[in-house]
C-alpha cells in the first residue's frame, strides 16, 4: 500500500485501469467463439468503458468522480467493489467498503423488510449479534412502520429504497461509495441522507461520491475527478473541474482541453470552431430536448438560441451568482410590428418561476420586414438554487388586433445550476448577514 507525501494512506489504490467490452453484431457470433469456433478470426468490435485510468484516494478523504453518460463512471465504481472485474490493471482497498450502488440489488422480494436486513448483514459479514446492534438505527432511519415486517414485493419505490439505504449506511463502513444515491425517495428522506452525509465525513470516513448533480459534488467533495469516453482527463479542486466539465458537456473539448467555442457580444462565435457543429449554429452547441413542444404561425421564427456563461461559453451549465444570457435570433417572413421576444424558466415539475419579454422589459423592436433579423440578449445574475431547470422560448406580437403566436419553443433546452450553497425555496435572498454576540461582531 501506498502512501501520498503528506503521510496519508491511500485507501483506495487504482491502477492501470481498463474495462473492455466485446461487442458483437450477431448472436450467433458470440456463440461460435465461446465455442471455439471462430478460428484466428476476430468477431467482436472492442469497447473500452475504462482506458488506464489510475486513481488514488486517500484515508478520510470525499473525491467525487463526475462525467457524461457513458464516460466511465459507475464502471469504475462497480469494479472498485467487486461487481466487475478488471480488463487489466490492479484495484487495491485498505478497508470495509460499504456501497450505494443499485440500490436493493441483493434483497429477495419473497422475504420481509426485516428479514432482508439480517440477510443482507450476513452477506456483508456481520454476525447475528452485530445486526441486532444495529437494528434499531436501521429500522429508526428507514421510518417505514409496521411495513418492515411485509414481504418487500409489497413495498411502494419510496419505501424499497429507504430500507435499502438505510441497510447500507449503517454497517460502519470505512470506505462508502455513492452513485447517484442521495437523490432517493422524497425531499424529506433526502434531507436525512445528506444529514448523514455530512455524519461520514465529520467522522474522517473516507467516500468516493457519483453524481450528476454538481451542486453537491461542489459542496462536499475534496477533489474532483473527471471522466470522459473511459479517459481520465484530469483531477484537482471541485471548481477548476466543473468548469473543466462545462465544456465537456458542449463538445468544446478535447483531452488536450485546448480550445473553446465562445460568442462575442454581437453573438458571432470567436475561438476555435468545431467544424461538427452544424453550419456554426449556437444551438448546436446546447443539449436540446428531443420532445420539446414547438408551434407558431410560421410568418417569424426563432432561429437561432443559446445560454452563455459568464465567461462566454455556450453551456447548458451556470455557477450560482454568477451572470448569463439568453441569446435568441429570430428572423421575420412577412411584415410585422413590434413583436415581442420572449424567455420563461421551470423547475422539472413544469411550474413557471419567472420569465421575462420585450414589451415587459419596455424595448421596441419596431417595425419588421421580410427577411429581417433581430438578435435579442437577456442578462441577469442566476440567484436560483442548484438544480435543474427548463428554458422557453416566446416570438409573440398582435396582428390586426389578434393576439399571435409565430414561433413558439417550450422546455427547448435545459439549465443546470450549480450551488454549494442553497436556501429556502426557488430563489436565495442573496442576504448579507451580521451577527454579533455580547455586542462583538462575529
Amino acid at each position: 500500500m501506498r502512501s501520498d507525501p503528506d503521510n496519508q494512506d491511500v485507501i483506495i489504490d487504482v491502477e492501470h485501469l481498463d474495462k473492455m467490452y466485446k461487442l458483437y453484431d450477431r448472436q450467433r457470433d458470440r456463440m461460435r467463439e465461446a465455442l471455439g469456433l471462430a478460428g484466428k478470426r476476430k468477431l467482436y468490435k472492442e469497447h473500452y468503458a475504462l482506458k488506464d485510468v489510475s486513481i488514488e484516494v486517500r484515508r478520510g478523504e470525499t473525491v467525487g468522480i463526475i462525467g457524461t453518460n457513458g464516460s466511465g463512471k459507475s464502471t469504475i465504481l462497480k469494479i472498485i467493489t467487486g461487481v466487475l472485474s478488471p480488463t487489466a490493471g490492479n484495484v487495491t482497498i485498505d478497508g470495509r467498503i460499504s456501497a450505494l450502488l443499485e440500490l436493493g440489488a441483493g434483497f429477495n422480494m419473497e422475504f420481509t423488510g426485516i428479514e432482508n436486513v439480517y440477510l443482507n448483514g450476513t452477506m456483508n459479514g456481520f454476525s447475528e449479534e452485530e445486526i441486532d446492534e444495529r437494528l434499531e438505527a436501521i429500522l429508526d432511519f428507514a421510518d417505514i412502520g409496521e411495513f418492515i415486517n411485509q414481504k418487500v414485493k409489497t413495498y411502494s419505490s419510496g419505501m424499497f429504497v429507504r430500507l435499502a439505504f438505510a441497510l447500507a449506511i449503517n454497517i460502519d463502513p470505512e470506505i462508502l461509495v455513492v452513485d447517484e444515491a442521495l437523490s432517493v425517495g422524497d425531499v424529506f428522506f433526502q434531507n436525512k441522507c445528506y444529514h448523514k452525509f455530512e455524519e461520514f465525513k465529520k467522522a474522517g470516513k473516507t467516500i468516493l461520491f457519483v453524481s450528476h448533480d454538481l451542486s453537491s459534488i461542489s459542496k462536499y467533495c475534496d477533489r474532483v475527478i473527471l471522466l470522459d469516453h473511459g479517459i481520465k482527463l484530469s483531477e484537482g479542486k471541485p471548481k477548476e473541474i466543473i468548469d473543466m466539465y462545462k465544456k465537456v458537456l458542449v463538445n468544446q473539448t478535447s483531452s488536450a482541453m485546448s480550445h473553446s467555442e465562445k460568442v462575442d457580444k454581437d453573438g458571432k462565435l470567436v475561438g476555435s470552431l468545431n467544424r461538427n457543429k452544424k453550419d456554426g449554429m449556437w444551438k448546436s452547441y446546447m443539449t436540446l430536448n428531443p420532445s420539446n413542444d414547438t408551434y407558431g404561425s410560421g410568418l417569424a421564427e426563432i432561429e437561432d438560441f443559446c445560454l452563455i456563461d459568464n465567461s462566454g461559453n455556450m453551456t447548458n451549465t451556470v455557477i450560482k451568482g454568477d451572470s448569463y444570457s439568453v441569446r435568441v435570433k429570430t428572423k421575420y417572413h412577412a411584415d410585422i410590428s413590434e413583436p415581442i421576444i420572449a424567455v420563461s424558466i421551470k423547475n422539472r415539475m413544469g411550474v413557471e418561476i419567472t420569465g421575462t419579454n420585450t414589451m415587459f422589459e419596455k424595448l421596441s423592436t419596431g417595425e419588421c420586414h421580410n427577411g429581417d433579423e433581430i438578435v435579442a440578449t437577456f442578462t441577469q445574475n442566476m440567484m436560483l438554487q442548484g438544480g435543474d431547470y427548463l428554458i422557453s422560448l416566446g416570438l409573440v406580437g398582435y396582428r390586426e388586433g389578434n393576439f399571435t403566436v409565430y414561433h413558439r419553443l417550450y422546455d427547448i433546452f435545459n439549465v443546470q445550476v450549480i450551488s454549494s450553497k442553497d436556501t429556502v425555496g426557488y430563489y436565495d435572498m442573496d442576504s448579507e448577514v451580521q451577527l454579533f454576540k455580547n455586542g462583538k461582531e462575529i
